[in-house]
């Protein structure tokens, strides 16, 4: 079955990661839930984790998420880290990254670019069934592709609006672009990638979200939302001996602390979790192994660039110079566990720079100070009050006591330097939906993705949707036009450093360490981190807490 025998090895090689990056992550509120996927980046590191053994057929077990989906079906779910893991249950992606971090096929056969870039080829394998019965073949994705992906108002649109799909033979079609994008592939590893049922769907009709048909390890069963979604076992699935489970039931638990007991209580058998508090809480659980993992995800404050005060560069250098990234790291418990972040890539990423970690300022309370009385005693300021009026603004953030002590630290940093924060707890859904609205001044959030970096930059730097804090410019398109443009690493190196430098000088947000992320398992639950690519090729363990159900087992 592909799974890897030398488990200490895995550990070895991922402590060693850990120590190479002085560790990294802290919890934020849900900036990723805009987005598609959690990504594939094999970065991370792992506690001491029992003795895994064979494995062996049968069982279920539950798993504690962070938070509900609003909808199962690509092109309109809103697939955060949550909604991922249970996406990997109903639906195999067409492209993953492996251990090394290199995109590969995974569903897909084959997936070849042209040497323009302007041609991305892909083969399916054969004898792949969708749950309902039907064929995953190239007619099949075409409907897909046309009716739903690329239908107005589906959040999987935008990156494919210069993108077509054309049918090749029943197993081979050609995505063809207008202009070169050598980080396409990427996108097979995204919702994008995520082959559903066209027949299915389209007898679902408006009820396609709740009724999910892939071509994955387990069957969709039944939903209660906000309570629990189960699948079970595919008896047709395509990769012989898999899956080892018979069902499995996935429980939204938003609250941390409630999560963790029910962990602790034996009421669940997997937590899932993208705060470093939990993950420390977790690891002192007597009978649970921790599965963490380190990206490219990283804990941010985002402010709106659009609207008063926050339009205005001197205010948001200030809360950036005003903010102690070391108080606010260990407010959340991750001193000596995570560093500080300088910009959307962790230290281990390739496109990590020195040049901008070096850039971005230090803890400066005086230079923040000058900066807002600068901004006060200007008869121009932007938010219209009189001169030596005080800066004020609202700061949302979640309910989870955690989020909570982070934001009443940020309001007394930025009190002090004389500005005046209102506090306001917001429910996720309200939260990230307010941010795809711009109807805010400044939230806590999670930003950047393990992915290749030019879409996580066009997402976030060019006009749309996922573009929070409004931060664009003809300069940063056209960069981000050329990242895309061109394959060869150093080039890319080059101009992801500039545009990196390019966001930093506008400060459109506050960074203060990446986002650790979590599978906690009860030490009965094994193969947590053992996927592998059907070649039997390593996989990338379990990023931004997620992991390919297929290949968990528990003893009997």
């Amino acid at each position: 079955m592909g799974r890897r025998d030398d488990r200490s090895g895995r550990v070895r090689k991922l402590i060693a990661l850990l120590l190479i990056l002085a560790s990294v992550a802290a919890a934020c509120g849900g900036g990723d839930d805009g987005g598609d996927d959690a990504g594939d980046e094999p970065t991370g590191t792992e506690t001491d984790i029992s003795d895994q053994g064979e494995p062996v057929d049968g069982g279920s077990i539950s798993v504690g998420l962070e938070a509900e989906t609003s909808s199962w079906l690509p092109g309109s779910g809103n697939f955060a880290n949550s909604g991922v893991s249970v996406a990997y249950a109903i639906y195999d992606p067409l492209m993953r990254r492996n251990s090394d971090g290199v995109m590969t096929p995974y569903l897909a056969e084959s997936v070849t670019p042209s040497d323009d870039l302007l041609t991305w080829t892909v083969k399916l394998r054969p004898d792949v069934l969708f749950h309902d019965g039907t064929p995953l073949d190239s007619a099949a994705m075409k409907t897909i592709f046309d009716q739903y992906l690329k239908a107005p108002g589906a959040n999987t649109a935008a990156p494919l609006a210069d993108v077509q799909l054309n049918v090749v033979d029943d197993l081979t079609y050609e995505y063809k672009m207008s202009k070169p994008n050598s980080a396409f592939g990427d996108n097979l590893g995204l919702a994008i990638g995520w082959p559903f049922s066209p027949t299915a769907a389209a007898a679902a009709g408006a009820d396609a979200g709740s009724k999910p048909v892939g071509t994955g390890p387990f069957v969709f069963d039944t939903w209660e939302r906000d309570s629990r979604l189960v699948v079970k076992k595919n008896p047709n699935y395509w990769q012989e001996g898999l899956p080892h489970l018979d069902e499995i039931t996935f429980r939204p638990i938003p609250d941390e602390d409630t999560r963790l007991s029910s962990l602790e209580s034996g009421d669940i058998d997997v937590l899932q979790s993208l705060r470093q508090s939990t993950a420390i809480k977790a690891r002192e659980v007597d009978g649970v192994d921790n599965y963490e993992a380190l990206g490219n995800t990283t804990g941010v404050t985002i402010f709106n660039t659009r609207v008063p005060p926050l339009d205005d560069v001197r205010v948001r250098e200030a809360l950036v110079r005003g903010a102690d990234q070391e108080q606010l790291i260990e407010i959340q418990g991750g001193t000596g566990v995570v560093p500080p972040s300088t910009q959307l890539f962790a230290e281990s990423d390739p496109y990590w720079s020195k040049k901008v970690a070096d850039a971005w300022p230090e803890y400066d309370p005086e230079a923040a100070t000058e900066l807002i009385q600068e901004y006060v005693d200007d008869p121009q300021r932007s938010d219209g009050k009189a001169p030596g009026e005080p800066v004020s603004f609202r700061y949302d953030c979640l309910p989870d006591p955690a989020l909570v002590d982070l934001a009443q630290l940020y309001q007394s940093l930025w009190q002090t330097i004389g500005v005046e924060v209102e506090l306001r707890q917001v429910e996720q859904a309200t939260h990230v939906n307010e941010a795809l609205q711009a109807d805010f001044q400044a939230k806590c959030f999670r930003a950047g993705l393990e992915r290749d970096p030019a879409p996580t930059l066009r997402d976030a730097f060019t006009p749309g949707t996922l573009n929070f804090t409004g931060l664009n410019s003809p300069e940063l398109t056209a960069m981000i036009d050329e990242l895309a443009a061109t394959s060869d690493v150093e080039q890319r190196k080059q101009i992801v450093e500039d545009i990196s430098l390019t966001v930093n000088e506008a400060f459109p947000m506050a960074y203060y360490g990446s986002t650790l992320a979590v599978l906690a398992a009860r030490d009965d639950v094994k193969g947590i981190d053992a996927w592998t690519f059907p070649d039997g090729t390593e996989g990338s363990g379990v990023p931004g807490g997620t992991t390919h159900w297929a290949f968990v087992w528990k003893t009997q």
